[in-house]
């Protein structure tokens, strides 16, 4: 039997960090912008090299982040498409019936937690937030980007409600990251997969046992398509694939340069020169 069993390519692995990397720059810039009034903001922005500074490392952030959806768009649709495993992050029933047998287990009502499959219900719920919460973060951020472009097709009203959007999901977001994920993959039980691309049998058993029963009988929750049918598949899939990146990028470029109407915080100076009215006189006419 073996030993560790794989869980992410490379490219997985390369995909993830850079949203890991993003997200947190995105957090640590927002969130001092959003509370300026706290004591540790004024040294963190400082640290960066001022609040314009701040900014442009949020904007790059930003880019980056979209770039990686852009990707992910590429990869997502290949295991669609191409693979046709795509499904397996479907939700389903059995994800659902998967959280009520898990909150049952954690409440000790039942002696064993569900046997899942290759995604948990726990993960595809994670996996919607995520694609939920950078929607909202792009059209928001957009919105507070460009005031002007959306102030033309919507009420201004619409700019203090996307800053309300924006920062309430970014909070909501960082908790999530904080709460849930860091505890299921590094307080929980240390998952290595994302360095190594790897399970151990332990891990599989504790959190995919059923993938990991299907394994052992020599079956595949979505076995793979022939060798020709993928060729196929592919020769379709990446020039269609091709043509929606490009439009994808071309719209993260308009996301970035559609106009720049950020206001630049001015240093005042240090002697200003306040108009004083010289001593009236009172003329008495003859």
């Amino acid at each position: 039997m073996a030993e560790s069993y794989p869980r992410f390519t490379v490219s997985d692995r390369i995909e993830h960090w850079a949203q890991v990397v993003s997200f947190t720059v995105l957090a640590i810039t927002g969130l001092v912008q959003k509370w300026p009034e706290l004591g540790l903001t004024d040294t963190i922005i400082n640290w960066l090299g001022g609040i314009e500074a701040t900014r442009l490392i949020h904007h790059i952030a930003a880019a980056v982040l979209l770039l990686a959806v852009v990707y992910h768009v590429g990869t997502a649709g290949y295991r669609l498409y191409v693979l046709r495993q795509g499904k397996l992050m479907y939700p389903s029933m059995r994800d659902a019936w998967a959280a009520i047998h898990a909150v049952g287990y954690n409440l000790g009502l039942r002696e064993e937690p569900p046997k899942e499959g290759h995604f948990t219900f726990a993960e595809k719920a994670e996996y919607l937030s995520i694609i939920w919460g950078t929607a909202v973060m792009a059209v928001t951020g957009f919105m507070m980007w460009n005031p002007i472009a959306t102030t033309a097709l919507l009420p201004g009203q619409f700019i203090p409600a996307a800053k309300a959007a924006h920062g309430g999901e970014a909070i909501l977001a960082v908790l999530a990251i904080i709460v849930w994920h860091v505890y299921h993959v590094h307080i929980k039980s240390l998952n290595m997969s994302m360095f190594n691309g790897l399970l151990t049998q332990h891990e599989m058993e504790e959190e995919h046992g059923r993938e990991l029963d299907l394994i052992e009988v020599g079956e595949a929750e979505a076995p793979l398509p022939s060798v020709g049918v993928v060729e196929k598949r592919r020769k379709i899939f990446m020039p269609v694939y091709a043509l929606i990146a490009i439009v994808l990028l071309g719209g993260v470029y308009l996301f970035l340069t559609f106009e720049q109407t950020a206001i630049l915080t001015i240093t005042p100076p240090e002697q200003v020169q306040i108009y004083q009215p010289g001593p009236t006189t009172t003329t008495t006419l003859p």
